[in-house]
């Protein structure tokens, strides 16, 4: 694959968390403009997810049937890239919170059209084993975004307001949009058949039936649940719980989203020797072992926090070998419908992730026991659905001839 497309594919897909880690900042000056407290500039947030999780079940099949980033008829890249540039600078004129909510959830709308085109891209022009190195390079992105998001939307609330993070976000998106006209190649399938919209529904029963594809979505869903409940719960457990002061608490965010950045890259390393499938459920194994680690000293109650962020660092740096891997597998041999596997890969993910993030809320104790149990729980049930899984594709399991060369 050009280094071009793939940082194009890199900047699409990073719509999604940067839009979400961009503006985390700037939630108390949102509450005094809005009168409001944080609680309820949470809502934003949750909006945002709302859109991701069900927004990428609309992209799918108009990726199959008008193309990847088609200029007639419906654009669905385009068209999405465009709105999530206009929702941005609409946030940017919220006369109030509820404006907000609604800007964000039409935000994540036009941002799903470059994560769920993304993944298509990646399976049109990469066999399976292909697939998984870039997936793991486009890793990079979601690595980094929590990295240098937080602290880039801290300064630039401090220099302009939270107004300005959302323009930035907006000339973000209109920067893409451009990069996508003129460089970015339609890469569906000239024999493929167009899809009728229609039968969207049949295509996604047609999924939900194969189990090689249910069983990687769901693990890879599990495995993003376990970094989410990670992200809803290390604020509590770092700042209020062990008092770790607020500027550290984002050199401690980015440390262990440096360790997953590094793990997916030497993944590529590990496909020289084996399919993706074959790594996808060692890869759970030792993200068990590590969970089952953090679990423990959590019970202990210590005093001190850096006996857990050894084991908590080893869950989130193992993500970065199962993520790319699971959605390689899944994406295999979907073909010309890869635009709404993509789409219901991504949904499943984002529904699962955004639920286990709620559960380490409703189980709020104090302590940090709902965070290390649901990523716990995350683990097991991943591991369970991984080695079920891994028999229905052994091809994958083994590394198979290419389909194509990326």
């Amino acid at each position: 694959m050009k280094l071009r497309t793939l940082l194009i594919l890199g900047a699409l897909t990073a719509f999604g968390p940067l839009a979400i880690d961009f503006y985390l900042p700037s939630f108390p000056a949102l509450a005094q403009a809005f009168a409001t407290d944080v609680e309820h500039v949470q809502l934003s947030l949750a909006a945002y997810f709302v859109g991701l999780a069900s927004g990428q079940l609309l992209y799918g099949p108009l990726a199959d049937r008008y193309g990847r980033r088609q200029l007639l008829s419906l654009p669905p890249l385009l068209f999405g890239v465009a709105l999530f540039a206009l929702a941005s600078f609409a946030c940017t004129l919220a006369p109030s919170l509820e404006w907000l909510v609604v800007a964000r959830f039409v935000q994540a709308l036009g941002g799903c059209a470059g994560m769920v085109v993304s993944r298509a891209v990646v399976r049109d022009l990469c066999d399976p084993v292909s697939s998984a190195k870039v997936f793991s390079q486009l890793m990079l992105v979601m690595g980094l975004a929590p990295i240098l998001a937080p602290a880039a939307g801290g300064m630039l609330l401090k220099l302009a307001g939270w107004q300005a993070i959302f323009a930035c976000l907006g000339l973000f998106a209109a920067l893409c949009l451009l990069l996508v006209v003129l460089y970015l190649p339609e890469t569906r399938p000239l024999d493929a058949p167009a899809a009728p919209l229609g039968g969207a529904l049949r295509q996604y029963r047609r999924l939900l039936a194969d189990r090689s594809f249910v069983g990687h979505a769901l693990t890879g869903g599990l495995a993003m649940a376990a970094m989410f409940a990670y992200i809803a719960g290390s604020p509590f457990v770092f700042i209020e719980l062990y008092r770790v002061p607020a500027q550290q608490y984002g050199w401690l965010f980015g440390c262990n989203a440096a360790g997953f950045v590094l793990v997916a890259q030497c993944n590529g390393r590990l496909l020289r020797r084996r399919g993706p499938g074959f790594w996808v459920p060692r890869g759970v194994v030792v993200y068990l072992l590590c969970a089952l680690a953090l679990f423990g000293l959590v019970q202990l109650q210590l005093a001190m926090l850096w006996p857990l962020l050894l084991p908590l660092f080893g869950c989130i740096a193992t993500l970065g070998v199962v993520l790319p891997n699971a959605s390689a597998c899944a994406m295999a041999g979907q073909g010309a419908h890869a635009g709404s596997a993509s789409a219901l890969l991504g949904s499943l993910q984002f529904a699962i992730a955004a639920l286990a993030a709620a559960m380490v809320g409703a189980l709020h104790d104090g302590t940090a026991r709902p965070m290390a149990l649901v990523m716990l729980v995350c683990a097991g049930a991943a591991l369970l659905v991984a080695w079920r899984t891994a028999r229905y594709r052994p091809d994958i399991v083994a590394g198979a001839v290419p389909e194509k060369v990326c």
